[in-house]
């Protein structure tokens, strides 16, 4: 919190506590630990500035962007940014004291239940750190539930998304993670997701779309997963859920989501926004807040915090997390797009990204020399196998004005492939000039 102290109030608080300057106050710390004098330019007036501003944007060098791998940009209503934008909800905060914040309860009500809609789930909570922080809380509630060790995740779940969940459970005694392969169309191999599964694995991360950007059998892999008696974390896009069945509607255990694309920007890549349900035997399990709806003393509608298992409320070992920060801004974002779209206009937008996707990889395919990897079905986004490294692609395409895709060098076998991803905000002029700016390199 800043706290603008004049050089009055600072000098007047050291004489009470009897020192001379901040200096002396800091003195008992090694002088290599202190922050460094910042040695700044002259202040600029506001007019000034914004003309410096101004100058340091024109360097940005604008992309047609064709790059997704967990961040998409898709149209967002101009009436998201003016309503949540309004000062009673950009200015408010985490309700401490919930019955004075009946406005923000509100929205996260909402908020919990177009997501219980949207997944098809029992219960939501009030929003995560992100979508990966989420796939994480739920496979730690899974170990908790389960009183098993193992996890398995798909060789296809998004490298980053393995980071964090094994930054999670590292240290955790006897837990360890093993990866399910994939079959040569894209999706897991089930016939080795069978063998993999035993009496010792407690919870499957299932991400469908993969990162791939292909579509799994989910309904095959529950019923596999709940053979063994483990549970089911379904990770989703949640704009796919326009087309593609729901986490409810194969029995996922708990379904969790980056919500980035319900109307946020891409913003250099966050913040994120993460979505978790889950059924509702499982909704003690769940970390953060749940907010519910009760009657005060005069039998007037009020909203409360219903569930509040996080690390303001409950001891530090006792919480089901001590990471659970609410998104509220981004979570406002999302309720009022899903609003707006409603469900008939969620589908629109789904279609629309599955079109484009295909559009586009149909074209690239004409490009002699490239072609796609996997033959699964696909939403928004694909893999091409490229005649030379995908970053020599990306480099060369940038010149002409194209953010290409997403290289996949890091990953085993890959390095000449290009994820490439096309939402609703591509024409059909934008996919033809890709395919032109690939024929002439």
């Amino acid at each position: 919190m800043f706290i603008p102290n004049t050089p009055l109030d600072q000098k007047e608080m050291l004489a009470k506590i009897g020192v001379s300057s901040v200096k002396e106050l800091l003195s008992q710390i090694p002088q290599d630990l202190l922050y460094p004098v910042l040695n700044l330019p002259q202040a600029l007036t506001e007019q000034e500035l914004t003309a410096h501003i101004h100058a340091l944007a024109e360097k940005n060098k604008p992309l047609n962007n064709f790059i997704g791998a967990g961040i998409y940009e898709h149209f967002i209503p101009a009436a998201v940014n003016a309503l949540s934008s309004r000062g009673e909800f950009l200015t408010a905060y985490t309700p401490y004291q919930a019955e004075a914040s009946q406005g923000t309860l509100q929205t996260i009500y909402e908020f919990q239940s177009c997501l219980c809609a949207l997944m098809d789930m029992d219960v939501a909570t009030a929003s995560h750190y992100d979508g990966a922080t989420a796939a994480a809380e739920a496979v730690l509630a899974s170990l908790r539930i389960t009183g098993r060790q193992e996890i398995i995740v798909s060789s296809a779940l998004h490298p980053h998304y393995k980071q964090v969940l094994d930054t999670y459970v590292r240290h955790l005694p006897g837990v360890h993670i093993t990866e399910a392969p994939l079959a040569e169309n894209g999706t897991l191999d089930l016939e080795a997701l069978k063998v993999l599964l035993s009496d010792k694995t407690a919870v499957f991360l299932l991400q469908t779309p993969n990162f791939f950007g292909c579509l799994e059998r989910a309904g095959e892999v529950s019923d596999l997963v709940h053979k063994a008696g483990a549970l089911l974390v379904a990770l989703v896009h949640p704009v796919s859920l326009g087309v593609v069945q729901t986490p409810g509607s194969y029995n996922a255990d708990f379904a969790v989501a980056e919500g980035q694309s319900l109307g946020n920007a891409v913003n250099f890549g966050g913040p994120g926004l993460g979505i978790m349900t889950a059924k509702k035997i499982y909704m003690r399990q769940l970390p953060g807040r749940i907010v519910g709806i009760a009657k005060d003393k005069d039998g007037h509608r009020s909203f409360v915090l219903t569930l509040q298992a996080r690390e303001q409320h409950i001891r530090r070992e006792k919480a089901s997390s001590n990471i659970c920060s609410n998104e509220a801004l981004c979570a406002l974002n999302a309720v009022i797009y899903l609003t707006l779209l409603g469900p008939k206009g969620l589908q629109e937008v789904a279609e629309l990204n599955l079109e484009r996707a295909h559009e586009l990889a149909a074209l690239i395919s004409e490009v002699p020399g490239f072609k796609l990897k996997y033959s699964a079905p696909f939403f928004n986004e694909f893999v091409v196998e490229c005649p030379v490294p995908a970053q020599d692609i990306i480099n060369k395409l940038e010149q002409k004005g194209f953010g290409a895709g997403y290289a996949l060098a890091g990953l085993k076998g890959m390095e000449n492939c290009l994820l490439v991803c096309a939402t609703e905000t591509k024409t059909e002029a934008d996919l033809k000039a890709y395919q032109t700016a690939l024929k002439g390199i």
